[in-house]
């Protein structure tokens, strides 16, 4: 849904619940359809899925969406409730979950957590094209 506050993003919020990575996927693909390659959106996705699944896991708050095309690039933030800032962590070879900020490390252009008077952002970038 785009922002009349702030034109050129559209944001959706989700709750705190595992099926809200599935939804904020789709949000992120449908706002990027025609507006980013296939690889962007398809990075975008993946991204965005692990930041909301880390939300959904650790914040355990509501949590917002945000999408925004400027400059050739996308910029893709996710917030929640919790001031808590996520930390990448040694993780076993052999662990099952615990390497979603290192895949939006590799895997985007830039990014980086940002506090606010709520809680948290979390914020990658990526080339459109």
């Amino acid at each position: 849904m785009s922002d009349p506050a702030r034109p050129g993003i559209a944001r959706e919020a989700f709750p705190p619940h595992p099926t809200s990575a599935r939804a904020a996927r789709q949000f992120v693909s449908a706002e990027l359809t025609g507006r980013a390659s296939d690889e962007a959106k398809d990075t975008a996705c993946l991204l965005t899925s692990e930041l909301v699944t880390n939300a959904v896991i650790h914040a355990r708050t509501d949590i917002e969406v945000s999408v925004r095309r400027s400059n050739g690039r996308l910029r893709i933030e996710v917030s929640d409730q919790n001031t808590r800032r996520p930390a990448p962590a040694a993780i076993p070879a052999d662990a099952t979950t615990g390497r979603g900020l290192l895949l939006v490390e590799a895997m985007s252009a830039t990014w980086g957590i940002d506090d606010d008077s709520s809680g948290k952002l979390v914020w990658f970038e990526l080339a459109a094209d």
